[in-house]
Protein backbone atom coordinates (compact mmCIF):
# COMPACT_ATOMS: atom_id res chain seq x y z
CA UNK A 1 0.00 0.00 0.00
CA UNK A 2 1.13 3.45 -0.75
CA UNK A 3 1.65 5.70 1.72
CA UNK A 4 2.57 8.79 0.39
CA UNK A 5 3.82 9.40 -2.91
CA UNK A 6 7.62 9.27 -3.46
CA UNK A 7 9.83 12.11 -5.02
CA UNK A 8 11.92 11.58 -8.23
CA UNK A 9 15.23 11.55 -6.01
CA UNK A 10 14.31 8.66 -4.68
CA UNK A 11 13.22 6.85 -7.83
CA UNK A 12 16.46 8.46 -9.43
CA UNK A 13 18.58 6.46 -7.05
CA UNK A 14 16.30 3.04 -7.80
CA UNK A 15 16.76 3.53 -10.64
CA UNK A 16 20.67 3.36 -10.16
CA UNK A 17 20.80 0.48 -7.71
CA UNK A 18 18.63 -1.40 -10.80
CA UNK A 19 21.44 -0.37 -13.02
CA UNK A 20 23.96 -1.21 -11.27
CA UNK A 21 23.07 -3.95 -9.04
CA UNK A 22 24.03 -2.22 -5.59
CA UNK A 23 23.98 0.45 -3.30
CA UNK A 24 27.82 1.16 -4.23
CA UNK A 25 27.40 0.84 -7.78
CA UNK A 26 24.26 3.50 -7.76
CA UNK A 27 25.97 5.88 -5.40
CA UNK A 28 28.74 5.83 -7.96
CA UNK A 29 26.56 6.37 -11.07
CA UNK A 30 24.65 9.46 -9.04
CA UNK A 31 27.99 10.91 -7.87
CA UNK A 32 26.37 10.23 -4.16
CA UNK A 33 27.23 8.66 -1.42
CA UNK A 34 26.33 4.81 -0.37
CA UNK A 35 24.26 5.97 2.80
CA UNK A 36 22.29 8.70 0.87
CA UNK A 37 21.61 6.43 -1.69
CA UNK A 38 20.52 3.27 1.21
CA UNK A 39 18.34 5.83 2.70
CA UNK A 40 16.62 6.61 -0.57
CA UNK A 41 15.89 3.01 -1.25
CA UNK A 42 15.00 2.66 2.24
CA UNK A 43 12.31 5.45 2.05
CA UNK A 44 11.25 4.62 -1.23
CA UNK A 45 10.16 0.84 0.36
CA UNK A 46 8.59 2.38 3.31
CA UNK A 47 6.44 4.84 1.28
CA UNK A 48 5.80 1.53 -1.12
CA UNK A 49 4.76 -0.50 1.80
CA UNK A 50 7.06 -3.48 -0.02
CA UNK A 51 10.84 -4.39 -0.72
CA UNK A 52 12.21 -3.55 -4.22
CA UNK A 53 15.68 -5.71 -3.61
CA UNK A 54 16.53 -9.17 -2.26
CA UNK A 55 20.28 -9.68 -1.28
CA UNK A 56 22.24 -12.12 -3.60
CA UNK A 57 25.72 -13.53 -4.27
CA UNK A 58 25.91 -10.86 -7.61
CA UNK A 59 24.61 -7.85 -5.01
CA UNK A 60 20.71 -6.32 -5.08
CA UNK A 61 18.51 -8.59 -7.12
CA UNK A 62 15.48 -6.58 -8.06
CA UNK A 63 11.84 -8.04 -6.61
CA UNK A 64 8.83 -8.51 -9.81
CA UNK A 65 7.52 -5.21 -8.27
CA UNK A 66 10.98 -3.70 -9.03
CA UNK A 67 11.10 -4.46 -12.18
CA UNK A 68 7.37 -3.36 -13.24
CA UNK A 69 8.68 -0.27 -11.71
CA UNK A 70 11.36 0.35 -13.86
CA UNK A 71 9.82 1.19 -17.29
CA UNK A 72 7.99 4.00 -15.03
CA UNK A 73 10.86 5.17 -13.55
CA UNK A 74 13.09 5.14 -17.00
CA UNK A 75 10.19 7.43 -18.17
CA UNK A 76 10.31 9.78 -15.08
CA UNK A 77 14.22 10.16 -15.80
CA UNK A 78 13.75 11.12 -19.41
CA UNK A 79 11.18 13.52 -18.29
CA UNK A 80 13.63 15.39 -16.15
CA UNK A 81 16.39 15.42 -18.51
CA UNK A 82 13.93 17.01 -20.56
CA UNK A 83 12.69 19.23 -18.16
CA UNK A 84 16.20 19.89 -17.33
CA UNK A 85 17.38 20.59 -20.78
CA UNK A 86 14.92 23.05 -21.39
CA UNK A 87 15.81 25.02 -18.49
CA UNK A 88 19.02 25.55 -19.45
CA UNK A 89 18.50 28.17 -21.66
CA UNK A 90 15.83 30.93 -22.73
CA UNK A 91 13.79 30.32 -25.08
CA UNK A 92 15.00 32.99 -27.66
CA UNK A 93 18.39 33.10 -26.78
CA UNK A 94 21.15 30.70 -28.34
CA UNK A 95 22.32 28.83 -25.60
CA UNK A 96 21.39 25.80 -23.84
CA UNK A 97 21.38 22.49 -24.36
CA UNK A 98 20.22 20.34 -27.42
CA UNK A 99 19.77 16.55 -27.62
CA UNK A 100 20.05 14.24 -30.94
CA UNK A 101 19.37 11.17 -31.59
CA UNK A 102 20.65 9.34 -34.91
CA UNK A 103 21.86 5.91 -36.35
CA UNK A 104 25.04 4.57 -35.96
CA UNK A 105 26.76 5.16 -38.86
CA UNK A 106 24.95 8.40 -39.39
CA UNK A 107 25.93 9.28 -35.66
CA UNK A 108 29.66 8.51 -35.98
CA UNK A 109 30.50 8.41 -39.87
CA UNK A 110 28.80 11.91 -40.92
CA UNK A 111 27.53 14.26 -37.89
CA UNK A 112 30.91 14.80 -36.50
CA UNK A 113 31.94 17.48 -38.97
CA UNK A 114 28.67 18.97 -39.10
CA UNK A 115 28.23 19.63 -35.38
CA UNK A 116 31.72 20.44 -35.03
CA UNK A 117 30.70 23.16 -37.82
CA UNK A 118 27.66 24.27 -35.50
CA UNK A 119 29.83 24.59 -32.70
CA UNK A 120 31.90 26.49 -33.92
CA UNK A 121 28.74 28.98 -34.89
CA UNK A 122 26.99 28.55 -31.52
CA UNK A 123 29.44 27.52 -28.95
CA UNK A 124 27.13 28.33 -25.72
CA UNK A 125 24.45 25.20 -27.14
CA UNK A 126 25.36 22.29 -25.49
CA UNK A 127 25.15 19.22 -27.50
CA UNK A 128 23.86 15.61 -26.44
CA UNK A 129 24.10 12.68 -29.33
CA UNK A 130 22.48 8.91 -28.27
CA UNK A 131 23.32 6.57 -31.37
CA UNK A 132 20.47 4.24 -31.58
CA UNK A 133 19.19 2.44 -34.64
CA UNK A 134 15.76 2.36 -33.06
CA UNK A 135 13.29 5.38 -33.29
CA UNK A 136 13.56 7.29 -30.11
CA UNK A 137 10.05 8.18 -29.54
CA UNK A 138 9.89 11.99 -29.76
CA UNK A 139 6.68 12.30 -27.81
CA UNK A 140 8.07 11.31 -24.83
CA UNK A 141 10.62 13.42 -25.24
CA UNK A 142 13.68 10.67 -25.49
CA UNK A 143 15.62 13.41 -27.60
CA UNK A 144 15.04 17.03 -28.82
CA UNK A 145 15.32 16.03 -32.37
CA UNK A 146 16.17 12.96 -34.67
CA UNK A 147 17.47 11.88 -37.99
CA UNK A 148 16.10 9.10 -38.91
CA UNK A 149 15.45 6.53 -41.89
CA UNK A 150 11.91 6.17 -41.67
CA UNK A 151 9.28 8.98 -41.89
CA UNK A 152 7.81 10.38 -39.12
CA UNK A 153 3.97 9.09 -38.19
CA UNK A 154 3.51 11.09 -35.37
CA UNK A 155 1.16 13.97 -35.87
CA UNK A 156 2.79 16.72 -33.40
CA UNK A 157 6.33 16.38 -34.85
CA UNK A 158 7.70 18.90 -37.67
CA UNK A 159 9.73 16.51 -39.73
CA UNK A 160 11.74 17.69 -42.95
CA UNK A 161 12.41 15.46 -45.79
CA UNK A 162 16.18 15.50 -46.49
CA UNK A 163 16.37 13.12 -49.30
CA UNK A 164 17.72 9.54 -49.96
CA UNK A 165 20.86 8.13 -49.27
CA UNK A 166 21.57 4.62 -51.68
CA UNK A 167 23.46 1.79 -50.05
CA UNK A 168 25.29 -0.73 -52.61
CA UNK A 169 27.05 -3.66 -52.11
CA UNK A 170 31.43 -2.65 -51.33
CA UNK A 171 34.20 -4.88 -50.77
CA UNK A 172 37.85 -3.58 -50.18
CA UNK A 173 40.52 -3.70 -52.67
CA UNK A 174 42.66 -6.42 -50.89
CA UNK A 175 40.04 -8.68 -50.41
CA UNK A 176 39.23 -8.36 -53.89
CA UNK A 177 42.64 -8.70 -55.01
CA UNK A 178 42.32 -12.32 -52.84
CA UNK A 179 38.99 -13.07 -53.89
CA UNK A 180 38.32 -12.46 -57.28
CA UNK A 181 35.40 -10.01 -57.99
CA UNK A 182 32.13 -11.66 -58.06
CA UNK A 183 30.35 -11.64 -61.55
CA UNK A 184 27.03 -12.58 -60.04
CA UNK A 185 24.69 -12.21 -57.20
CA UNK A 186 24.20 -16.09 -57.53
CA UNK A 187 28.01 -16.49 -57.22
CA UNK A 188 28.81 -13.72 -53.99
CA UNK A 189 27.35 -16.43 -51.85
CA UNK A 190 30.78 -18.43 -52.22
CA UNK A 191 32.10 -15.24 -51.23
CA UNK A 192 32.85 -14.09 -47.44
CA UNK A 193 29.85 -11.75 -46.89
CA UNK A 194 29.48 -9.42 -43.72
CA UNK A 195 26.27 -9.73 -42.28
CA UNK A 196 23.76 -9.71 -38.87
CA UNK A 197 24.10 -12.39 -36.12
CA UNK A 198 20.35 -12.26 -34.51
CA UNK A 199 17.13 -12.68 -36.78
CA UNK A 200 15.80 -9.69 -35.97
CA UNK A 201 18.89 -7.84 -37.05
CA UNK A 202 18.44 -9.70 -40.32
CA UNK A 203 15.30 -8.39 -41.34
CA UNK A 204 16.23 -5.13 -41.05
CA UNK A 205 18.29 -6.03 -44.43
CA UNK A 206 16.63 -5.82 -47.68
CA UNK A 207 17.21 -9.29 -50.00
CA UNK A 208 19.96 -10.34 -51.63
CA UNK A 209 19.42 -8.79 -54.80
CA UNK A 210 16.66 -11.40 -54.66
CA UNK A 211 18.75 -14.50 -52.81
CA UNK A 212 17.37 -15.05 -49.69
CA UNK A 213 18.99 -14.37 -46.23
CA UNK A 214 19.65 -16.23 -43.81
CA UNK A 215 22.01 -15.92 -40.75
CA UNK A 216 24.61 -18.71 -41.77
CA UNK A 217 25.13 -17.05 -45.60
CA UNK A 218 26.98 -14.40 -43.58
CA UNK A 219 30.82 -14.87 -42.87
CA UNK A 220 30.68 -11.73 -40.37
CA UNK A 221 28.28 -11.64 -38.20
CA UNK A 222 28.02 -8.97 -35.80
CA UNK A 223 24.57 -6.57 -34.95
CA UNK A 224 26.18 -2.92 -34.80
CA UNK A 225 26.47 -1.30 -38.00
CA UNK A 226 29.58 0.43 -36.58
CA UNK A 227 31.13 -3.25 -36.16
CA UNK A 228 30.29 -4.17 -39.83
CA UNK A 229 31.73 -0.68 -41.55
CA UNK A 230 35.01 -1.44 -39.78
CA UNK A 231 35.32 -5.12 -40.50
CA UNK A 232 34.16 -3.79 -44.70
CA UNK A 233 37.12 -1.34 -44.28
CA UNK A 234 39.35 -3.94 -43.41
CA UNK A 235 39.01 -6.60 -45.79
CA UNK A 236 36.78 -9.29 -43.51
CA UNK A 237 34.39 -9.48 -46.06
CA UNK A 238 31.72 -8.10 -48.57
CA UNK A 239 29.30 -5.71 -47.27
CA UNK A 240 26.52 -3.14 -47.82
CA UNK A 241 27.77 0.56 -47.59
CA UNK A 242 26.46 3.86 -47.84
CA UNK A 243 27.66 5.56 -51.45
CA UNK A 244 28.75 8.96 -49.66
CA UNK A 245 30.82 6.72 -47.30
CA UNK A 246 32.24 4.51 -50.01
CA UNK A 247 33.43 7.61 -52.01
CA UNK A 248 34.70 8.96 -48.66
CA UNK A 249 37.27 5.53 -48.39
CA UNK A 250 39.29 5.09 -51.99
CA UNK A 251 40.04 1.35 -51.00
CA UNK A 252 35.76 0.50 -50.96
CA UNK A 253 34.91 -0.69 -54.64
CA UNK A 254 31.58 -1.06 -55.46
CA UNK A 255 30.35 -4.74 -55.87
CA UNK A 256 27.81 -5.83 -58.65
CA UNK A 257 26.60 -1.74 -59.01
CA UNK A 258 22.82 -2.07 -59.64
CA UNK A 259 22.09 -5.55 -58.89
CA UNK A 260 22.61 -4.63 -55.07
CA UNK A 261 21.12 -1.46 -53.83
CA UNK A 262 18.62 -0.01 -51.86
CA UNK A 263 17.84 3.76 -50.41
CA UNK A 264 16.83 5.15 -46.88
CA UNK A 265 14.88 8.08 -46.52
CA UNK A 266 16.51 10.75 -44.37
CA UNK A 267 14.44 12.95 -42.11
CA UNK A 268 14.95 15.68 -39.24
CA UNK A 269 12.06 15.77 -37.17
CA UNK A 270 11.51 17.39 -33.26
CA UNK A 271 8.35 18.14 -31.87
CA UNK A 272 6.12 20.90 -32.17
CA UNK A 273 6.32 22.76 -29.07
CA UNK A 274 10.01 23.24 -29.23
CA UNK A 275 9.60 25.34 -32.60
CA UNK A 276 9.09 28.65 -30.09
CA UNK A 277 12.76 27.61 -29.01
CA UNK A 278 15.88 29.56 -30.74
CA UNK A 279 18.32 26.49 -29.80
CA UNK A 280 16.33 24.02 -31.24
CA UNK A 281 15.17 25.72 -34.40
CA UNK A 282 19.07 26.80 -35.20
CA UNK A 283 20.07 23.02 -34.60
CA UNK A 284 16.93 21.71 -36.86
CA UNK A 285 17.69 23.84 -39.60
CA UNK A 286 21.55 23.43 -39.73
CA UNK A 287 20.33 19.60 -39.75
CA UNK A 288 18.39 20.10 -42.30
CA UNK A 289 21.10 21.48 -44.32
CA UNK A 290 24.08 19.54 -43.92
CA UNK A 291 22.00 16.27 -44.55
CA UNK A 292 20.36 17.77 -47.52
CA UNK A 293 23.90 18.59 -48.88
CA UNK A 294 24.88 14.98 -47.73
CA UNK A 295 21.87 13.32 -49.56
CA UNK A 296 23.13 15.14 -52.55
CA UNK A 297 26.78 13.22 -52.36
CA UNK A 298 24.63 10.07 -52.24
CA UNK A 299 23.86 10.57 -55.77
CA UNK A 300 26.92 9.95 -56.99
CA UNK A 301 27.43 6.32 -57.79
CA UNK A 302 30.91 5.05 -57.79
CA UNK A 303 31.43 2.46 -60.91
CA UNK A 304 32.64 -1.45 -60.40
CA UNK A 305 36.21 -2.05 -60.60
Amino acid sequence: MINSAPGWELYRSFLAVVREGSLSGGARLLSLTQPTVGRHIDALEQSLGTALFTRSQGGLAPTELALALVPHAEAMSMAAEALQRAASGEAEEDRGTVRITASEMIGTEVLPPILARFSEAHPRIAVELVLSNRSDDLIRRDADIAIRMIRPTQTSLVAKKCGTIGLGLHAHKNLIQRHGMPQSVEELTQFPIIGFDRESSIRRLKDLGGFPLSRELFAFRCDSDIGQFAALRAGVGFGMCQYPLALRYPDLISVLPGAIEFELDVWIAMHEDLKTSRRMRLMFDHLAEEMTAYTREAGARPSGH
